[in-house]
């Protein structure tokens, strides 16, 4: 569809869409994305086109003729009418500058075909001496050539031009009865994408944003039950406090025992150390006692482990303890005061009743 006598001399991006044949009054898109929609001149036939390819497939192929018109129907989208390729053909630009250059650039090719048309006519004229000889004897009739790619020229009755106003007329028509509305929608559709595109990442932001605040609001409630159940472990441990003071001797008296048996177990492994390299006379007998010296080993290991958490457990209980008795020396000094008030208090009224 294009030939190597065309050169481009405009280019510019847009969305593509033909008027749906069927209804005659919505859009329908050509394409998924943008495609390059260029204007086209052939210096030999003077004929200007505008051409878009998707793919291999020509998706405009208008041939521009003085007769055409570019409406522009928003801010954005434009539109303008074929009566050869019996269609209508939209364009939505990214922006109110890119439809501006085009519909410039649209008016200046309209003019240029105009003017081309007019100098085929004029020399047309200049090389049919028997149109000029004969023009006062007949009717005028307006000839005009219809320059078609790769065709001798053809040459229109003035029926011809009424049927071709009739189409001009025809093709108005169905403009005017398009919903403007679905127009506008078409004309709006892509920046709202872009819109929608802004919105989809504010909205993973904010579900991200609500995500982290409710792990931290769990993290928050579990602390504050934590700190709960220590102030109940806290007012119980007051309340009992006799059974802590059974629990202290049983640690004191397992104590007292754990370190009497680590105390016999490192006797007992100092004389196996002193007495196994005079002792030791076969080798299965050797092996049986440095196993049995490994698990006595790991059985001190064990106890002195058990010694140390003891130690540990009566550190904490004494501690505690302490803190319960001077919380009970403060209240029994509290209690004192309150009764040494109040034996002053009996004794002021007893000696205002005997006045």
């Amino acid at each position: 569809f294009l030939s190597c006598r065309e050169q481009p001399i405009f280019s510019t991006r847009a969305h593509v869409f033909q008027i749906d044949p069927a209804t005659k009054r919505n859009w329908i898109p050509a394409s998924k994305h943008a495609l390059t929609v260029s204007y086209f001149y052939d210096a030999t036939r003077s004929v200007y086109r505008i051409i878009s390819v998707g793919g291999t497939k020509a998706i405009i192929n208008s041939t521009i003729t003085p007769n055409m018109t570019f409406t522009k129907t928003s801010q954005k989208f434009g539109q303008w009418a074929d009566s050869r390729a019996n269609t209508v053909y939209g364009l939505g630009f990214a922006s109110e500058q890119h439809l501006s250059q085009f519909a410039e650039k649209f008016q200046e090719v309209k003019e240029a075909a105009r003017l081309a048309r007019e100098k085929s006519q004029d020399k047309t004229e200049l090389t049919n001496p028997a149109l000029n000889i004969t023009s006062h004897q007949v009717l005028p009739s307006p000839i005009i050539s219809s320059n078609g790619p790769g065709e001798d020229k053809l040459f229109r009755s003035q029926s011809a031009d009424v049927e071709i106003t009739t189409e001009k007329e025809r093709l108005k028509k169905m403009l005017s009865e398009g919903s403007v509305s679905e127009v506008q929608w078409e004309a709006e559709f892509f920046s709202l994408q872009d819109n929608n595109n802004k919105l989809v990442a504010a909205l993973h932001e904010a579900n991200a944003s609500v995500d982290q605040w409710k792990r931290q609001l769990v993290a928050y409630q579990e602390e504050t039950e934590t700190l709960r159940q220590r102030v109940a472990e806290l007012e119980s441990q007051g309340t009992h406090d006799s059974s802590s003071d059974n629990n202290k001797e049983e640690l004191s008296q397992t104590l007292e025992e754990l370190e009497l048996l680590i105390k016999a177990k490192d006797e007992e492994l100092q004389l196996l150390k002193s007495q196994r390299c005079g002792r030791w006379e076969a080798e299965g007998e050797r092996e049986e006692t440095l196993h049995k010296l490994q698990e006595l080993e790991a059985r001190n290991a064990e106890l002195e482990q058990r010694l140390h958490l003891a130690e540990q457990s009566l550190a904490e209980s004494l501690a505690e303890r302490e803190r319960v008795h001077s919380e009970l020396s403060r209240v029994a000094e509290l209690m004192d005061v309150k009764v040494f008030e109040l034996s002053e208090l009996r004794q002021g009224l007893a000696k205002l009743l005997e006045g």
